[in-house]
């Protein structure tokens, strides 16, 4: 689910419209007794323009703006212990972005399947997400954060934003301010 999520995501911002996830992988297309074809594709080959930007990204700088913004969220997407500055198993510093909520993945999707636009869009609300209001999402690389977006699009929020550098570009920087503690959700 999250490198699909991040491959539509980068297909997207490439500016190619018809880019589709498939709802649950290939185990759900299985599960449901779809065809099967393990036969090599020969593809015709193609053409393909890119034009970068189609969808909105942040740099820290615009990332720490929406993070202090009312009203506006900055979604930190991690586990609550990496939020909370507890573990960090990646990153030399652990902590989050100043005024960023924590909302963990697995609290809008399981197992590579969201729960309907309804449920999407309440699960956001709860944690801050107003409609009118400004919304972006990092992880720790951007992949996580990715499958975020693509929940936020699927709740009706084209307009979210990706912070592609995430927590490791923010960290990678001793001048930029680091939070801990806190909670999920607002």
């Amino acid at each position: 689910g999250m490198s699909a999520a991040r491959a539509w995501w980068t297909l997207r911002w490439a500016g190619h419209r018809q880019v589709r996830v498939l709802h649950g992988g290939y185990p759900a297309w299985t599960a449901a007794g779809l065809p099967v074809d393990t036969g090599v594709p020969a593809p015709a080959p193609g053409d393909v323009t890119v034009a970068p930007g189609a969808l909105p990204v942040l740099d820290a700088a615009r990332a720490a703006r929406l993070a202090a913004a009312e009203p506006g969220v900055l979604l930190d997407v991690r586990a609550a212990p990496r939020y909370r500055g507890e573990h960090e198993p990646v990153d030399p510093v652990a902590g989050h972005v100043p005024g960023a909520v924590n909302l963990p993945a697995p609290e809008y999707v399981t197992q590579g399947r969201f729960p309907d636009a309804d449920a999407l869009r309440e699960r956001f609300a709860a944690a801050g997400v107003d409609a009118g209001a400004a919304v972006g999402a990092y992880c720790g690389s951007g992949v996580t954060a990715a499958q975020a977006v693509l929940a936020l699009h699927l709740a009706g929020r084209p307009d979210a934003a990706l912070y592609v550098g995430s927590w490791s570009e923010w960290v990678a920087d001793p001048d930029r301010p680091v939070a801990t503690g806190g909670t999920s959700g607002r």
